[in-house]
């Protein structure tokens, strides 16, 4: 149903382009990209370090003054841009951001980060599309309404060297690094910071299915179901995105090999149809250039944003995720809870047990303080991720009319050009006229004149004596002209020897006059 509902709004807009058109306009007004509102964060100058073996690329993060921020932004953007700071950060540093993200503010949709490459991530092509992502992705951190106050925005944007290394080495829930960038692993792993007894009861928990249950939790089921559905149908259009993008790099490939052939062949014949031939080749060739641009907008207007939000989508994935895990932790907690209230039981029905009793009642009292924590934790985990999911969905209608518009204002610019192009050789081959030999002669208007020569007087049959004693040059001789006047054949019959492709017409001597001055 999305892949229709997709379908159907394209088809809508194509309509109504279509009747823009008509009227010389096709550009549709657009909201500004949220990330825009966040251009006071750069990320520039990539400079590569060596380490003995280890070699990095860093990047530098500026945050302009104040005043170079207008003031109808919102107030995050207002209080992230306080002050003027320049830092230099490397991906592994933005790499802990994501992640410090994801454990501060949990259940929050957290824009995604550039994937990992362990291959090329030298090439200077690859270091300039990192730096334009890294900076999509905070500016995009620094606009978000759950994330743009995060203490880790704001040391990773302005603190030192050292006090940045110190935050970073702050003990604290670490996420799941390997799952947050790789979409085809969702498995849980256990968490290296807490104790292998909490981790073995949340699993033993998360085997019987013993969770606790909240009067969101059909609502949650619900938005899982969507968000897979989703996800299935984006990539299944993303896909076929690519397909397009792919096919249209292949038209521009045939369309240059198109154009040598006819340019080979112009070359063959050596009279204006030649020349039609060879502007046949000469307009291929416009047009594979112009098709190969064209795929290339197609890959940047079309495909790569639906390629980024199959990557959103699976952000809201890890933000159901976290709420799951703060369920367990909770349902955790509770179990825990039970289990302490029957021990203390026990042992207050036991003689002589009062020490064991007070230390089992100490233990319960902070093991209901945890409870309550992870109760309120995980609340505020299941809102946030209401509002985030509500949000998701009013930008993604947004997003998906930007990138359809963007789309159809393409394949629209793109068929006018190429009809344009087509249109401009028409009268130069509706020029190209036939003899009666069915042989191509130069229009009239593009070669000289047909006329018959007028015969001038031929020159005396000799010129004067010249005295053998004259003193001073000789008088110039003038040359003989002659001009060629065309007798009608009288059914000459062709030569047996002449070639019946070639144009040229012999003539018989005796049917030529020539008369001299």
């Amino acid at each position: 149903s999305t892949v229709l509902g997709i379908f159907k709004t394209i088809s809508i807009y194509w309509v109504v382009l279509t009747m823009m058109s008509m009227t010389g306009s096709t550009r549709v007004p657009q909201r500004p990209k949220p990330e825009n509102a966040a251009s006071h964060i750069t990320v520039s100058d990539p400079v590569q370090h060596s380490e003995g073996m280890n070699k990095y690329t860093s990047y530098r993060v500026d945050v302009r003054a104040p005043s170079a921020v207008p003031q109808d932004q919102p107030q995050e953007v207002l209080m992230n841009a306080s002050t003027f700071s320049a830092v230099l950060r490397r991906y592994s540093d933005f790499l802990w951001l994501y992640e410090r993200l994801h454990m501060e503010k949990a259940g929050s949709i957290v824009p995604p980060l550039p994937e990992k490459q362990p291959v090329g991530r030298f090439d200077p092509n690859f270091i300039e599309d990192r730096r334009m992502h890294l900076e999509r992705f905070l500016r995009r951190v620094s606009v978000h309404p759950e994330l743009a106050d995060a203490k880790c925005l704001e040391a990773f944007l302005r603190a030192d060297d050292i006090t940045f290394a110190a935050t970073k080495n702050v003990k604290g829930e670490t996420t799941m690094a390997s799952s947050t960038l790789s979409p085809a692993s969702n498995t849980m792993k256990p968490k290296t910071d807490n104790s292998f007894k909490r981790w073995f009861a949340e699993a033993k928990t998360s085997i019987s299915g013993d969770l606790v249950r909240s009067p969101d939790d059909d609502l949650f089921e619900e938005i899982h179901r969507y968000v897979h559905g989703l996800d299935t149908q984006m990539k299944n259009v993303s896909q076929q995105a690519s397909g397009l993008v792919r096919k249209g790099k292949e038209i521009a490939n045939g369309l240059f090999e198109f154009g040598l052939a006819f340019n080979l062949l112009g070359q063959s014949e050596a009279d204006s149809l030649g020349d039609a031939l060879g502007k046949v080749g000469e307009t291929a060739d416009r047009l594979s250039v112009l098709s190969a641009d064209h795929a290339d907008k197609e890959m940047s207007q079309f495909e790569e944003p639906l390629q980024d939000y199959i990557k959103t989508i699976y952000s809201v994935k890890l933000a159901l995720q976290r709420r799951h895990e703060k369920r367990l932790s909770y349902s955790t907690c509770l179990a825990a809870v039970e289990s302490k209230q029957a021990a203390l039981s026990k042992l207050r029905m036991m003689p002589g047990q009062e020490a064991k009793a007070y230390g089992q009642e100490m233990s319960l009292r902070r093991a209901q303080e945890a409870a309550h924590l992870a109760q309120e934790d995980f609340a505020a985990v299941s809102q946030r991720v209401l509002r985030e999911v509500d949000r998701f969905k009013r930008e993604k209608a947004e997003d998906m009319r930007r990138t359809v518009l963007d789309y159809i204002n393409l394949q629209v610019e793109y068929n006018k050009k190429m009809e344009g192009i087509w249109a401009a050789l028409i009268p130069q081959l509706e020029q190209v006229q036939l003899d009666n030999n069915s042989n191509a002669i130069a229009p009239a208007s593009s070669g000289p004149s047909m006329q018959p020569l007028t015969a001038p007087p031929m020159p005396p049959s000799m010129p004067p004596p010249v005295p053998l004693m004259q003193t001073g040059p000789a008088p110039p001789i003038p040359a003989p002209q002659y001009a060629l006047v065309a007798q009608p054949l009288q059914h000459q019959p062709p030569s047996p020897y002449a070639d019946p492709m070639i144009s040229v017409q012999y003539r018989n001597p005796a049917t030529t006059t020539m008369q001299r001055m």
